[in-house]
């Protein structure tokens, strides 16, 4: 198992850990050590040899995103433990809501990380989904008229940005597929690079458009 598979093994498994935790003090203490065990898992990519597959790729370039983004959770998951404990004292999360806080929290953290070291198309579009579904979850916590309507508003927002990166992400494998032939390959970021002169102009400048 690579490194890479790791700094995702420890934000999903802690996603559904913390599911289980209704305790406030080892719920934010798990979602610390969780979020630290991912940054530890990060900066390891810089010792380890790159990972290149047809699902995940990791490069000179992506390590310090992936890094960064661990950083922040990581921070943020320090801030958030004495946040949360307080709504908790105040009677405004319940022991429930609080274990779909952290679990959210860690599937939020796997999902960015996940679009950051996708090199499938498809791979990278769900991920970036999931990020969007489970920040609309977390933008509605409290189940107020507000944080309700909030969290509605941004899945909307998002919701339409994503349905054109779909479609372009299927345009993508429309222009790719006649030249590289069905399956992973056509949808893979490396394997795209080479024979990408060869395929449809107008289908890859509306793909690009979709997608950006």
């Amino acid at each position: 198992m690579s490194a890479v598979h790791f700094v995702l093994l420890a934000p999903l498994l802690g996603s559904i850990a913390l599911a289980l935790v209704p305790y406030r003090r080892a719920a934010a203490l798990g979602n610390v050590a969780v979020s630290a065990a991912t940054l530890a898992s990060s900066l390891s990519l810089f010792v380890v040899e790159p990972y290149r597959g047809t699902l995940l790729f990791v490069d000179d370039f992506n390590i310090y995103l992936v890094v960064l983004t661990a950083f922040v959770a990581f921070t943020t998951s320090l801030f958030s433990s004495s946040y949360i404990a307080h709504e908790v004292e105040t009677g405004r999360l319940t022991p429930n809501e609080l274990r779909f806080y952290h679990a959210m929290y860690q599937a939020f953290v796997l999902t960015l990380l996940l679009a950051l070291v996708a090199n499938n198309l498809g791979l990278m579009w769900v991920a970036v989904e999931g990020a969007t579904l489970t920040t609309a979850l977390m933008v509605g916590l409290y189940r107020t008229h507000e944080a309700i309507e909030a969290a509605w508003k941004y899945f909307i927002l998002c919701g339409v940005g994503i349905a054109l990166a779909l479609f372009g992400t299927i345009l993508m494998y429309l222009a790719a597929q006649p030249v590289m032939g069905a399956g992973l390959a056509a949808m893979a970021w490396t394997e795209l690079l080479g024979p990408v002169a060869q395929m449809d102009p107008t289908i890859l400048n509306l793909a690009f458009v979709f997608l950006l």
